[in-house]
């Protein structure tokens, strides 16, 4: 499986950007994607997770109401809807797939098996 991470940008605080995880080889069926962020200067962090067959969606504290991912199944890829942007969002951010992961796992980069190159957002204030 091959990922690849688009749509990054510079936007000021406040704004929107939505980034786009597109996927190549086989199926995503069962594959759990997951959004992960890397600020200047600090470790990986969890963003955001979905079940490629499910509705259910997993988004860390810091951007829960902000930042929104879904995922078109017919066309292979799942997007991050980011609003109400802030500084603190600058990071590179990277999508990553698993088929065998427990939702205990989700937020724990260890757990996933795929990743894509990232792409930088930089939010300015």
């Amino acid at each position: 499986v091959q990922l690849q991470a688009s749509g990054g940008g510079l936007v000021q605080a406040g704004g929107s950007l939505t980034l786009s995880c597109s996927a190549s080889g086989r199926t995503f069926n069962n594959y759990v994607v997951g959004w992960f962020r890397q600020a200047p200067g600090k470790g990986r962090e969890f963003v955001a997770a979905i079940r490629w067959n499910s509705q259910n969606t997993y988004y860390a504290d810091s951007v829960k109401g902000r930042f929104t991912t879904s995922r078109d199944n017919a066309k292979k890829s799942v997007s991050l809807q980011m609003n109400s942007l802030k500084p603190e969002d600058t990071a590179v951010y990277s999508c990553a797939a698993s088929r065998t992961i427990i939702v205990s796992s989700y937020t724990n980069e260890d757990a996933y098996a795929y990743w894509g190159q990232g792409t930088l957002v930089t939010v300015s204030s």
